[in-house]
Formats: C-alpha cells, sequence, structure tokens
C-alpha cells in the first residue's frame, strides 16, 4: 500500500499522522509512505526525524477577518493544488489522509479532483477550519470525539468515529513504585504556560500542601524564571515537590499520578482518557476556534475532569480543587471510570481498516 499523509502547524496535527504511518508500517514491510509539509513547519523536523520521506509545498493559513493577505493565500492555494497534483502523480498514493492544519488543504483537494481515496482526521471535539472545508467532499471524515458530528454545516460524506492516535508505549503496563502519598500532575504542555506556572509558585507559598506530591513541568524556556521567583519569594521546596523544564518520561508520569493538572489540547486528553486520569483541565484561550474550551467541556461533561478557566485560576482555586478531588477517593474513581469509558484507544486500527476497505 502507498500512502500520502499531510499534516502540520502544530504537533498536534503532526503527531496523529507519524502515528498513522508507524502503524501502517507495521502492518506491511512493503508499506511505501510519503508525507507533504510546508518547509517552514514543524513538520519539517519531526517528519524526517521520524524516519519518513517529505515533500513540500508552500501554503499560509486565512486569516479569521476579510484582508489583502487572504487574496495572496488564494493565489498560493491554487499553485499548491497544482504542486500537490504533481507529486500525488508522481507517487501514486493508493491513499491521502490529512490529519489536520492548512497545508493539508491543498493536498486532499488535489486527491479528491484525482478521485483517489481521501480521509481527513478531526483531533479536537471542534472541527478546524480546514476540516470543515473538506468533510463534505472526502471519502471519509474521522472524528475523535462523538459530539463532533453536531459542528459540520454540510454533512460529510462519511463519518467514522475512530479517535486520536495514542502513543504505544502509554498503554504499555510498567512496574511503577509509588509513594505512599498522592502525586499530582502540573504541566502547561511541551511548552510550558505562563498562567500555570504563574498558579504553580503561588500554589506553592500557601500553608497546608505537604500532603500530596507533585511533579510540574515549566517549559524548558520558563524554567529558570519560574526558579528564580521561588528563590526570590523565598519558597522553599519540600522533597515531595518537584519542578523540572520538561517531563521526558511523560508515560511514567502520567500512569504514576492520581490527578493531572493540565491543558485541554486533543492528544492530552485522549491520553488521560485512555489512562483513566483524573483531571483539572485549564484550556489555553490562545487557541484557533477556542478547540480547548470545546475538549474540556466534553471531558467535564463525561464525569472525567473539572474544568477551570484561565480567568478563574489562581492559587487558592487550585488548591482548593485539589483538596476536593484528594480527599475523595470516590470521587477520583468515579472520574476515572468517566475517563476509561470514554477512551478509544485502537485508532490506528481503526484508520487502518478503512484504508485496506478502501484500497482492496
Amino acid at each position: 500500500m502507498r500512502i500520502l499523509l499531510s499534516g502540520g502547524g502544530t504537533g498536534g496535527h503532526i503527531y496523529p499522522a507519524i502515528a498513522i504511518a508507524n502503524y501502517a508500517a507495521q502492518q506491511k514491510k512493503d508499506t511505501e509512505i510519503l508525507f507533504v509539509g510546508c518547509e517552514n513547519g514543524m513538520e519539517s523536523r519531526l517528519v524526517p526525524k521520524a524516519g519518513y520521506a517529505i515533500k513540500y509545498i508552500q501554503i499560509s493559513g486565512l486569516k479569521r477577518r476579510i484582508t489583502f493577505e487572504n487574496l495572496k493565500t488564494a493565489v498560493r492555494l491554487v499553485t499548491a493544488v497544482a504542486k500537490a497534483k504533481k507529486i500525488i502523480r508522481a507517487f501514486q498514493p493508493d491513499v491521502v489522509i490529512g490529519t489536520g492544519g492548512y497545508v493539508c488543504l491543498p493536498v486532499l483537494l488535489a486527491a479528491i479532483k484525482m478521485k483517489i481515496p481521501t480521509m481527513v482526521h478531526e483531533q479536537n471535539v471542534f472541527p478546524g477550519l480546514t476540516v470543515r472545508l473538506v468533510a463534505s467532499k472526502a471519502d471519509a471524515t474521522a472524528i475523535s470525539f462523538p459530539e463532533t458530528e453536531k459542528y459540520f454545516k454540510k454533512p460529510p460524506k462519511q463519518i467514522l468515529l475512530t479517535g486520536n492516535p495514542i502513543r504505544p508505549e502509554l498503554l504499555e503496563e510498567k512496574a511503577l513504585e509509588k509513594s505512599g502519598e498522592k502525586l499530582v500532575l502540573i504541566s502547561g504542555g511541551s511548552l510550558g504556560a505562563a498562567k500555570l506556572n504563574d498558579t504553580l509558585i503561588a500554589l506553592l507559598q500557601k500553608p497546608g500542601q505537604d500532603y500530596y506530591s507533585i511533579i510540574a513541568s515549566t517549559g524548558e524556556k520558563n524554567y529558570e524564571a519560574v526558579m528564580r521567583t521561588i528563590q526570590k519569594k523565598n519558597i522553599r521546596l519540600c522533597g515531595n515537590k518537584k519542578i523540572v523544564p520538561y517531563i521526558y518520561n511523560m508515560d511514567e508520569v502520567m500512569q504514576k499520578a492520581d490527578l493531572a493538572v493540565t491543558r485541554a489540547g486533543a492528544i492530552t486528553v485522549s491520553e488521560l482518557c485512555a489512562l483513566g486520569k483524573p483531571a483539572v483541565l485549564v484550556p489555553s484561550p490562545n487557541v484557533t476556534n477556542d478547540h480547548q474550551t470545546y475538549n474540556a467541556r466534553v471531558m467535564e461533561k463525561y464525569g472525567a475532569a473539572v474544568l477551570i478557566t484561565e480567568e478563574e485560576l489562581d492559587g487558592d482555586v487550585l488548591a482548593d480543587q485539589i483538596k476536593t478531588l484528594l480527599s475523595s477517593p470516590e470521587a477520583l474513581a468515579k472520574m476515572a471510570a468517566a475517563a476509561k469509558k470514554a477512551a478509544i484507544t485502537d485508532a490506528c486500527q481503526r484508520i487502518y481498516t478503512w484504508m485496506e476497505t478502501v484500497t482492496r
């Protein structure tokens, strides 16, 4: 099978595509895979690092208001579709899959015009612009949450509930040593989040927080500033409070944690569900279409998480929420069960089954 994949802009679009590629390559040795992305996007680093070939096209995203830049983007789109057609003709894929981001729009449009089986995959609850534009034209639209279906104005040709691809190592059972204390994971993602870092500092200043452990990642760029502030405020870090720039063994830490305080990115939410982890979700207000708030609301509706907005969040609010949850094993167990019930852990298999069906 020859598979062409496209997705870019953020890791949330690229990692699912790489996961799909990895799974497909494991199924059959003669599988051939090619990526299409932007040379100035994260995909130009992440895809070659994963061991896959990538071709580049030039395209930019649409602004959310009428601007002259959008006119230039429209011109670039026409050129990008033509370039994508050339790449497709040369590679001759059996199937084309887009995982979001503006780079996959011309690739999917080209494949649709050339009548090649196409799938577009949406990671978030609220579908992105690219997904909304092509869903009614693509052969299949893969969604990660049942709630996504209601946000399409034009009904997709076929909707498949596949979930988000989960890192295999996350699902491996590990013999982990746990202390008697409850462990709270606080993370603003790989780059960190200023609001969560400020709240962490405020939390550490509050008395009576010694009854649980913390492992917190600040993001590498923020770590020194956070530690300087902690020193300046004479905050004494107890042995059970650990602050690091980045958590490299996140799969182990997530498995050990009793409660996670995180952003509400689609992959993060899906991983929390897969592990059955109760969560306090603080959606980033700075993402397109407020995607993270939609994700967090769905998790809250399931009973798997508590949603706290950035505006509401401070040291007192977080301390109270942690105390409320950690002091109630029943509440934690109920949230964990709700998360597990919402989990879909075989997304790659579901997507691969579709590929086999349309290329048979």
